[in-house]
């Protein structure tokens, strides 16, 4: 019922909606804030250290004889290791993830017989040495370090014959500890036509030989 203030005042008694009528999307959106906070939160943590690691496609190894395999599969896995920021705990697990045939068997004895079925941890750097102990073994070392002073480029071209020499190097540190003495090691080891070329200049480091060494051989071959 309208009373005479409300008439004099122009208000009506009608309910007025204007208020109401955004109540509903307001409720809504109350809801909706309550509904999603009983949603167990997702794990953002990303792909395991196992996916990070089989994303950046490391290499198998199958336990072949040739000692520079060994070598040169361990040095991947390391440089994974340092890219994906691996922890030491975790290296032995992926690293053996990715032997195969032979080297799996190897290794799929020694946790049988000396780690308990893997129930024993083994730290990365026991790994290693029993890695090396086994494809990498010291007479093999012995015979890799007697080879180097006599590495001669042959018919190999020259990129071929450093990625040999470096190889090599490694087992010889005392022979190529100064960059100079590296540099000229590898110039004397080059063919008699590359090395008169060379032999001359002073390389303070084996890039400014290998890069010398190189161009000389492009013109050479033109």
């Amino acid at each position: 019922m309208r009373t005479s203030r409300d008439v004099r005042s122009g208000r009506s008694s009608r309910p007025r909606h204007r208020r109401v009528l955004y109540f509903p999307h307001r409720r809504l959106w109350i809801m909706e804030c309550s509904c999603k906070a009983q949603v167990p939160a997702q794990d953002h943590g990303g792909p395991s250290i196992m996916e990070r690691f089989k994303r950046m496609l490391p290499p198998s190894f199958k336990g072949e004889s040739d000692p520079l395999l060994a070598e040169s599969w361990m040095r991947e896995n390391e440089k994974i290791f340092r890219a994906i920021r691996c922890a030491d705990e975790d290296k032995v697990t992926l690293a053996t993830y990715m032997l195969q045939e032979r080297a799996d068997v190897w290794w799929a004895s020694l946790l049988r017989t000396r780690f308990e079925d893997g129930a024993v941890d083994v730290a990365w750097d026991e790994f290693v040495r029993l890695f090396r102990a086994k494809f990498v073994p010291e007479h093999i070392e012995d015979r890799m370090e007697q080879e180097f002073p006599s590495l001669t480029q042959g018919s190999m071209t020259v990129l071929e014959y450093e990625a040999r020499f470096a190889e090599l190097s490694k087992y010889a540190p005392h022979v190529v500890a100064d960059e100079r003495r590296k540099a000229k090691k590898f110039v004397m080891g080059l063919k008699p036509s590359l090395r008169t070329r060379l032999v001359a200049f002073d390389h303070r480091t084996l890039d400014e030989a290998l890069s010398a060494a190189c161009r000389q051989e492009g013109e050479m071959e033109q």
